[in-house]
């Protein structure tokens, strides 16, 4: 957009010759004549004031000086280079004349009939044209004469002759025909930028801003790069444009104008005022880095501006972009939207007061740039008038404008969340170590670090994150994003609790309120609430949606979120809330009480009170987990539970007369597996509970847990008539590793049930007592007992032959003369009775021929009755016999490979003694380098090395030390 970069001014007028080339020296202005004269002026105040600037002052010049025979043809152009105090001229030739007196210093005598040149005295390069040529010369050394010190650099073929010339850093700026090109010295190419008009010829000059000044017919236009029209000045005959210390001089046929820069504020203060607002962006960023306060105030006031301009035009994005760049308050932009409810404690600004930007205008100079200051007062307002307010707050509150603003708030939330949390972090690490002065405010909300609820005065940082995310969570409702809602309310978040929750449930947006508890910590009404929408979604079952979406198990999702860490902060929630949903949903119940590492026992308690018919099933997913972590005095109450539940459907059978002991409905199966399985249950409390006259298979487990391992087995084989159970219950107990207290495996389980076989009525007798003595029953059910256990009728034709047992005192003298290892459970046995035993001899052999291995034979022999035929025993003395042998025949082989190799080692030795070490005058010590002499030495492993004996101790002493050395850096 054009507006006024250069104030005109007319510094001389009416010269008596044609001005060919201008040039300023200081306060002085050079005219170039056509005649060859060289006519200098001054301003008219310069007789007075002696200490004159170097500065061209902006008032009228008289003339000084008149140089006649300057030169013998007319001055094409002049330039004063200030660094080196020299004047460069082009008439002939190029030349270079001395300041101030003038003599010339220089001729370029390969510049002969160039018309046009320009200097870069940062760079010292020289171009200039000539007929059709642009040549390219460095200076390259001290100026001579005749032109030493310059070198050709390059030469470009142009199309016509140049008429003006220009550095445009890198590239040059030229005036061919009546048009304007840049030629592109890397390459050698042009460009065109635009005509300089039919009459008057192209001139061009590069402004130390990289802005290039070019002259068309009648004015003067100013570019900047990419190039766009700035400012145009009207004047007639321009002939020559060139840049000053502090403007732009051009010439014209017989005067002379100089435009003088007006100040980039004042230009900014142009532009603002006449809405063009993009330029004076732009033009602030070319403000001097020493004004970079200066610089940021002003964008961000235009910023602001724009940004309302643009919002009440329908540029409702862009206004929010604009309100994004000048770091406006957020507050600012949230009063343009009323219907919008924020937290009580912020002061909203009126919408209606828009932001002075005028302030700071009086610091900018503008020089003498001829605006009225009335302009500057002149900005437009934007805002519509009061009767149209109903209209303007409908149009705010539209699907666009708040798209808009959800973008923007999104965009700030980020930095603004930031500085929030850092705030509550470092307001808790001072509250850590003490720091943290006076108490906080009664109204604070308890979670400080995240600014809930009523915010503090004091925290400037979580109050104004509290007014974006309750307005941010306002405006995504408003349009419809609820998904983008609980997205929100899921991460950090500081929405006010008491705004959201009532437009939340007046809009009956469940799914975001529950989030909004849970973010809040407020779990206690976030679970109130499921419970409620959960009872509500029963009730009225053509509820279709909220029968769907708020189901039981929702509750058990929000107690088993893992970002909530409730099973550890408030177990005793987690119970409250879990039991409502117990019944309905009992094995997500029990699985968030075991992955949420409560405590078992305070679970256990906990149900037993509220729900006792999910207590077993708590234990038994427990157990099924970890058996390790669960106590023993749970395992206990598992057992129990299991006990008790077969002991009632024991009642109930039985008072029916249903009950069959060998029968194992699902209740004994799981009773008998828990008995097996679990080792931290109390034993004597459930014998105590079991029934007189059944449950014989759980006494035998239980007594098993007792390691009465013969009762176990008595029962096994007299009560439930079971061999195979009974050898089963031996093989468990011989792999067992409670029972290797050696560690090594032990025989004496199969004969303590060898002896029952044997001795079946001694058997009986000593479990009747001792079942009295382990307090199962009362003494006066002995008799019943032994009754029982001595029935001399075999159930189920399990026993095939009894025969009588003679020689019962060899027997005895057999068992006395076994080691104290071989018997367990019998080894105060009374003297057994003759006569009236019987043995089960077909189970004696049974045993004796699946379990050979297991068994000390010797002992196993002295068992066995006289009468026992050796063909009966051939099944247990053949694998036996052959593994005895194979056993002393391999032990026999690795006794002679163990002398042999004894005897290689021997050989091994004797031939190491043998070595020899001489030691002569000459010999050296291999550490020292030292002969030996009569010192005590010490040879190597390879008999040729000798040390010192004391050299040999102290290295190894220093690989001691190196080792532990390196050791503790490790």
């Amino acid at each position: 957009m054009v507006h006024n970069a250069y104030d005109s001014f007319q510094l001389l007028k009416d010269c008596p010759a044609r001005i060919d080339a201008v040039e300023s020296y200081g306060s002085k202005l050079f005219a170039g004549c056509y005649d060859g004269s060289l006519r200098i002026y001054s301003p008219e105040s310069s007789g007075s004031d002696r200490s004159l600037p170097s500065e061209l002052h902006q008032e009228s010049y008289v003339l000084e000086n008149t140089v006649t025979g300057f030169s013998k043809k007319p001055i094409v152009a002049m330039e004063v280079l200030a660094s080196r105090e020299l004047l460069l001229s082009i008439s002939e030739s190029i030349a270079f004349h001395g300041l101030p007196n003038l003599e010339t210093v220089a001729v370029i005598t390969k510049a002969k009939g160039a018309n046009a040149y320009s200097w870069d005295d940062r760079r010292g390069f020289l171009c200039f044209s000539r007929q059709k040529r642009v040549c390219v010369f460095k200076h390259d050394g001290k100026i001579s004469l005749r032109g030493g010190g310059f070198v050709e650099v390059r030469d470009y073929g142009v199309p016509d002759t140049v008429k003006s010339i220009s550095w445009c850093g890198e590239n040059i700026c030229l005036g061919i025909r009546k048009e304007y090109m840049i030629l592109n010295t890397a390459n050698g190419t042009l460009s065109e930028v635009f005509p300089s008009g039919r009459v008057a010829p192209p001139l061009v000059i590069s402004l130390p801003s990289g802005e290039l000044l070019l002259g068309k017919v009648g004015f003067v236009r100013l570019l900047r790069s990419p190039y766009p029209l700035i400012q145009t000045i009207v004047l007639q005959n321009i002939r020559r444009l060139v840049r000053s210390n502090n403007a732009v001089i051009v010439g014209l046929d017989n005067s002379v104008h100089v435009l003088f820069p007006v100040s980039i504020g004042a230009q900014i203060v142009q532009l603002t005022a006449s809405g063009n607002f993009e330029e004076a962006l732009a033009l602030c960023k070319l403000l001097p880095p020493e004004e970079s306060s200066l610089r940021a105030a002003k964008e961000s006031s235009i910023h602001t501006r724009f940004a309302h301009y643009l919002f009440e035009n329908g540029s409702y994005e862009e206004a929010m972009e604009h309100f994004l760049a000048s770091q406006v308050d957020i507050t600012h932009v949230l009063s343009m939207y009323p219907s919008i409810i924020l937290p009580k404690t912020t002061m909203i600004p009126q919408p209606d007061k828009m932001v002075d930007i005028s302030g700071d205008e009086a610091s900018l100079s503008r020089g003498s740039s001829g605006i009225s200051d009335d302009m500057e007062s002149s900005s437009p307002r934007y805002f519509v008038e009061s009767e149209d307010n109903e209209a303007l707050e409908s149009k705010k509150m539209s699907h666009n404008t708040l798209m808009a603003l959800i973008k923007y708030l999104q965009k700030k939330r980020p930095g603004i969340i930031e500085k929030a949390t850092s705030e509550g972090t470092e307001e808790v690490i001072s509250d850590a170590v003490g720091k943290t002065y006076g108490a906080y405010d009664s109204s604070k909300s308890k979670k400080s670090n995240k600014g809930r609820g009523t915010i503090p005065l004091n925290s400037g940082a979580r109050e104004m994150a509290a007014i974006l995310d309750t307005a941010l969570l306002q405006a995504l409702l408003h349009t419809g994003q609820s998904g983008a809602a609980i997205e929100l309310l899921k991460g950090v978040n500081y929405c006010d609790v008491k705004i959201c929750e009532e437009i939340l449930m007046k809009s009956k947006n469940y799914s975001a309120l529950l989030e909004l508890f849970k973010s809040n910590s407020m779990h206690h009404e976030a679970l109130k609430l499921l419970n409620q929408l959960s009872e509500e979604s029963k009730s009225n079952q053509s509820q279709t949606e909220v029968t769907q979406i708020f189901s039981p198990e929702l509750i058990i999702e929000y107690l088993k979120a893992d970002n909530l860490p409730l099973c550890r902060t408030d177990p005793m929630l987690v119970l409250e809330y879990s039991m409502l949903v117990l019944e309905s949903c009992p094995t997500q119940t029990i699985d968030l009480f075991l992955s949420g590492n409560i405590s078992a026992d305070l679970v256990n308690s906990y149900l037993k009170k509220h729900a006792p018919n999910m207590q077993g099933r708590y234990l038994e997913l427990m157990m099924a987990m970890n058996e390790s972590a669960v106590s023993g005095n749970l395992q206990n109450e598992m057992v129990q539970i299991y006990l008790s539940e077969v002991l009632d459907l024991h009642a109930a059978k039985s008072a029916q007369q249903e009950w069959d002991d060998k029968d194992h409905p699902p209740e004994r199966k799981k009773l008998l597996s828990a008995l097996e399985s679990i080792s931290g249950y109390n034993p004597q409390t459930l014998l105590k509970r079991l029934p007189r006259d059944s449950l014989y298979e759980e006494r035998a487990v239980i007594l098993g847990k007792m390691n009465q391992h013969e009762l176990a087995l008595s029962i096994y084989v007299h009560k439930l008539h079971a061999p195979d159970l009974a050898l089963a219950y031996c093989d468990r107990i011989y792999e067992s590793v409670t029972y290797l207290p050696s560690g090594k495996p032990s025989s004496n389980i199969y004969l303590t049930l060898l002896q029952i076989y044997l001795n079946p009525k001694k058997s009986a007798k000593d479990f009747a007592k001792r079942i009295v003595a382990l307090g199962s029953f009362e003494s006066s059910d002995t008799a019943k007992m032994m009754e029982s256990v001595l029935s001399s009728k075999a159930k189920g034709g399990r026993f095939k032959k009894i025969v009588s047992i003679e020689g019962a005192e060899d027997m005895r003298a057999g068992l006395s003369s076994s080691t104290d290892s071989g018997r367990s459970d019998v080894d105060a046995e009374e003297p057994m009775e003759e006569g009236n035993s019987t043995v089960m001899i077909s189970e004696v052999l049974d045993l004796l021929s699946h379990r050979w291995e297991r068994i000390n034979g010797a002992q196993a022999l002295k068992l066995l009755p006289r009468e026992t035929k050796l063909q009966n025993l051939l099944p247990f003395l053949a694998p036996l016999l052959r593994n005895s042998s194979e056993a002393h025949r391999n032990f026999s082989v690795i006794k002679s490979l163990r002398q042999s190799e004894n005897l290689q080692v021997k050989e091994e030795l004797y031939k190491h003694r043998k070595g020899v070490a001489q030691v002569t005058s000459e010999s050296m010590c291999s550490l020292c380098n030292k002969k030996i002499g009569t010192s005590v030495f010490a040879v190597y492993p390879n008999g040729k090395t000798l040390v010192h004996f004391v050299c040999f101790k102290d290295s190894q002493g220093m690989k001691a030390v190196s080792k532990t050395s390196h050791g503790r850096r490790r």
